[in-house]
Formats: structure tokens, sequence, C-alpha cells
């Protein structure tokens, strides 16, 4: 099949591994900042340049910005490639609200959970069903 790369999967990888781009990212990350279009571009650089990328990819959250665009065609030129398709989502704000709210991160594993669509096992409610962190 074709690979599909999501930049977030990606990242978390990069921080679990400690590679240089991913202790670079974790401490953006901790500090409660974005990670920058230099560090999420050279992620994908590497990773496009996989033998399994060889034939096409799918990209899943990139590019998020016209700084991204730009530099993915310019990476892809340098190969003799170019964007065929592009699958635009809409989606009403009241459900991309209640994707991002109900959001968990486990930072010790880097796992993500939802409280709705995914919870962990673990996860107590209180008494009107609301998470309660443990």
């Amino acid at each position: 099949g074709i690979p599909q790369l999501s930049t977030g999967d990606m990242l978390r990888a990069a921080v679990a591994a400690k590679s240089e781009v991913g202790l670079k990212a974790a401490a953006v990350m901790k500090a409660g900042g974005l990670v920058s279009d230099d560090i999420v571009i050279g992620i994908i650089r590497d990773r496009i340049r996989e033998a399994d990328c060889k034939f096409g990819f799918i990209l899943d959250g990139f590019p998020r910005t016209l700084v991204q665009a730009k530099e993915l065609d310019k990476m892809l030129a340098e190969e003799g490639a170019c964007v065929t398709k592009v699958v635009e989502l809409q989606v009403p704000d009241e459900v991309l609200e209640e994707r991002i709210c109900g959001r968990w991160i486990h930072k010790k594993s880097g796992r993500s959970y939802h409280v709705k669509y995914a919870p962990p096992k673990s996860m107590k409610k209180d008494s009107e069903g609301n998470p309660i962190p443990e």
C-alpha cells in the first residue's frame, strides 16, 4: 500500500526515539510551544526519502502553512516529482472542538487518547461523566 505519513505520529516517534529532531521538538512541546516549520519540514524530508515512499505517499496534517507548502513543492521538485492530488476535508467547528478538547496524551509513552472515541482503560470520571486526570 501507499504509506500514510502523519506529522503528529512522526513527531511523537522522533521524540520517543530521542533523535536529534525529536529532542528539538520535545523541548519546544515541553515549553508549550508549537513545533517550528523547520522541524516539521525536516521530519517530512527525512521520511519521504525512505524506500517505501518511492512510488508515492499520503501526507496527513502537512502542509499546514504556506511556508510548509512551498518547501514541500521544493523538496518534491528536487526529486522530479510534484503533488498530484489534494483532499480537503470540511468539518464543522463544533466537531473539531470536540475532537481537540477531548484529546489526552500519556506523557510517558506519547500515546494519544480521546475521552469519547478512544479512552484509556484507567480513566476515571466524576459523577457527571467528565474525566478526572490521575
